[in-house]
């Protein structure tokens, strides 16, 4: 009699345990998504709230998303390994860090002039070129990496410790900037000498004359106050990058995912786009008065000559990488 009542408070236990692991496993999911940016009012940090409050709504709390700001690491190759190792679930990164996994054709959209409005940018990220990125992305990274949207860091200018009024001001200037690829070359191009500085030391080096100038979006380095150091007060508004970042979940985690839970990332993905966007560029336009009303001078600049300057850098890189007809169809769209 008790080896009965053993045997059968055993399967009571076991049943137990099979229907709480069930639970467990599609009712509490856990989905670790991470920027490398600090700052709680950047537009990544929105972006990815937005992300967080459209899945958990939609599945009704049963998926979780833990976002995090700079703490998985400020490093954007840090997130890529850790996406790729499965220690974070979604993450944002920049094209050229994406170069490193070895996908070369991603550098398309690092080009210098490769935009020239932002309307020109979304017919292309929202279009076939996007879409046909996002397959090149999935299907090189052997499924580690699934595009799931196109997030914009902002249009990135010159800031420096006097106004560009010509290429010519540029030369023997020490600019931070990447330092190898064509975002390297095309600065080589105009004379500045291009060079490597930490995002998180830059104030000090801009302030230092390590470096003589540098180039970002207005809310990344208006956040950062590099407008009020010496080496950054001057703005000349180059528009020489468009910026594209792409929003990335690991592509064996959605594929172990049910067909619901999919559609609500996806749909989280979609509505998150629309927000950091939105941030974005309600963001540039603060920032840029901000800058201006404490104490930076903004200036414009004839863009032609740096424009004719890319365009070879474009059509050779394009070629080097095999995407010469993906690049034939951006300039179409303009």
């Amino acid at each position: 009699m008790i080896n009965k009542r053993f045997a059968l408070l055993l399967i009571v236990v076991l049943a137990v345990m099979t229907f709480t692991n069930s639970v467990g496993a599609k009712g509490n999911l856990k989905i670790v998504a991470a920027h490398n940016q600090t700052s709680p009012e950047n537009p990544y940090q929105i972006g990815l709230l937005s992300f967080k409050k459209v899945v958990e709504e939609l599945s009704a709390g049963s998926i979780q998303v833990d976002v995090h700001a700079g703490t998985l690491g400020t490093s954007e190759a840090e997130l890529v390994e850790k996406l790729k190792l499965r220690a974070a679930d979604v993450v944002l990164v920049s094209p050229g860090f994406m170069t490193k996994t070895g996908i070369g054709e991603i550098q398309l959209f690092a080009l210098p002039y490769l935009f020239d409005s932002y309307e020109h940018w979304e017919t292309v990220v929202d279009g076939k070129v996007g879409e046909e990125m996002a397959r090149i992305v999935n299907e090189k990274s052997y499924n580690d990496f699934k595009l799931i949207g196109y997030w914009s860091a902002g249009v990135r200018h010159y800031y420096g410790k006097k106004p560009i009024q010509s290429m010519a001001d540029l030369d023997g200037m020490k600019i931070r900037t990447q330092t190898s690829g064509v975002v390297a070359n095309f600065w080589k191009k105009t004379g500045a000498i291009p060079t490597a500085v930490a995002w998180g030391e830059l104030y000090q080096a801009l302030q230092q004359n390590v470096v003589d100038a540098a180039e970002n979006a207005y809310p990344y380095f208006v956040q950062q106050n590099h407008h009020k150091t010496s080496n950054g007060k001057y703005i000349t508004e180059t528009g020489h990058d468009y910026t594209t970042r792409f929003l990335l979940i690991n592509g064996h985690k959605f594929d172990s995912l049910t067909k619901e839970q999919q559609n609500i990332i996806l749909t989280a993905a979609r509505e998150c786009v629309i927000t950091e966007r939105a941030e974005l560029y309600r963001q540039e336009k603060a920032y840029k008065k901000l800058a201006i009303d404490e104490g930076a001078f903004v200036n414009e600049i004839d863009r032609e000559p740096f424009i004719e300057l890319a365009k070879p850098l474009q059509d050779e890189a394009a070629e080097e990488i095999g995407v010469k007809d993906l690049l034939n169809q951006i300039r179409n769209l303009k």
